[in-house]
C-alpha cells in the first residue's frame, strides 16, 4: 500500500455515568441508600479507548512496527493479478526466514499448492488450474500436461526466472511493505475473526483503504480492505508467530529445471 492520507471517521464510544447518594435531612452526614448502592455497583464502566492519546498515523505506525516485527504470519484474501490479469485468491502462511506453505488460485479455476523451503519451490497443480492455464493449446498438449503434473509435486529453483516470481509470495519483507499514514483518523472499534480492533481509513487521490489494528496484545495489523479502482482486494493477517508447515514433500517430485 502506497504512502496515504486517511479519510475522516470518528471513534464512537459510550461512557455511562453512576448515580450520586442522596444525601439526608442531617447536613453533617450523608448516606446512601441501598438501592442506590445497588444501581452504582452494577452501573456499566465506561468502555476503554483504545490507543489513549495516539493519533491515527501513530497507531498505524505502531501497525506497521509490530506487524513487520512478526517472526511469521498468514495470508488471506484477494488482489488483482497485474500481469495476467483477474483476481488471485491467496491463503498463504510465510515466516521471516522464507519459507512458506499454501495455495494459490486465480478467478476459481483450480489452484496450486505452495512449498519454498530453502531454495527450492515446491508446486502442485489441481486439473482445473492446468486446463485453465491450457487455453489456446491443443486438446492433445493440455491432456498431456495434466497427465504429467496434476495431482503431482514438481520443483524448481526459487533463483529462476519461474520460481523467483513465485517465490515473492513468501517474503514476508515485501508483504509488509506498508508506508505510514501520518494523517490517519481513528475510526469505529470492531472485532476480525473475534479480536478486537480498531478501524483506520486511508485515502489517496480516488482511492480508498480500510486497515483493522488489534487493540490487545501486539497492534498487529489484521485486515487490509481496498476499494481502489486499480487495485480493489482484501487481505487478512493472522497466525502470528506461528510455525510454518513449510515441509519439503515426501515422495516422488518432478524437477521442472530439469525438464527445461
Amino acid at each position: 500500500m502506497r504512502r496515504t492520507t486517511l479519510a475522516a471517521l470518528c471513534l464512537a464510544t459510550v461512557a455511562t455515568a453512576g448515580l450520586t447518594g442522596c444525601g439526608g435531612e442531617d447536613t453533617a452526614h450523608t448516606s446512601t441508600s441501598p438501592s442506590t448502592t445497588k444501581d452504582r455497583e452494577s452501573s456499566p464502566k465506561p468502555k476503554k479507548e483504545p490507543f489513549p492519546g495516539l493519533t491515527g498515523g501513530e497507531i498505524v505506525d505502531r501497525a506497521v512496527k509490530a506487524t513487520t516485527g512478526a517472526s511469521s504470519l498468514r495470508m488471506t484474501g484477494d488482489f488483482p493479478d497485474d500481469e495476467g490479469g483477474g483476481t488471485l485468491r491467496v491463503d498463504v502462511a510465510l515466516n521471516k526466514r522464507g519459507e512458506c506453505a499454501g495455495t494459490l488460485g486465480l478467478d476459481g479455476q483450480g489452484e496450486t499448492e505452495l512449498i519454498k523451503t530453502g531454495d527450492t519451490v515446491y508446486l502442485k497443480y489441481d486439473e482445473a488450474f492446468l486446463r485453465a492455464q491450457g487455453k489456446g493449446e491443443s486438446q492433445d498438449t493440455v491432456d498431456a500436461t495434466v497427465a504429467l503434473l496434476a495431482g503431482r509435486w514438481t520443483k524448481m529453483s526459487a533463483e529462476g526466472p519461474d520460481g523467483e516470481d513465485i517465490a515473492e509470495f513468501c517474503d514476508l519483507d515485501a508483504i509488509l511493505g506498508v508506508d505510514g499514514a501520518p494523517d490517519a483518523t481513528r475510526g469505529r472499534t470492531t472485532t476480525v475473526d473475534g479480536t478486537p480492533a480498531l478501524t483506520l481509513t486511508a485515502r489517496d487521490g480516488e482511492d480508498r483503504f480500510t486497515l483493522h489494528v488489534a487493540t490487545e496484545g501486539e497492534p498487529y495489523l489484521l485486515r487490509l480492505d481496498s476499494t481502489s479502482p486499480t487495485d480493489p482486494g482484501s487481505l487478512a493477517f493472522s497466525d502470528y508467530g506461528e510455525p510454518v508447515p513449510a515441509d519439503e514433500p515426501a515422495g516422488d517430485v518432478l524437477d521442472l529445471d530439469a525438464l527445461g
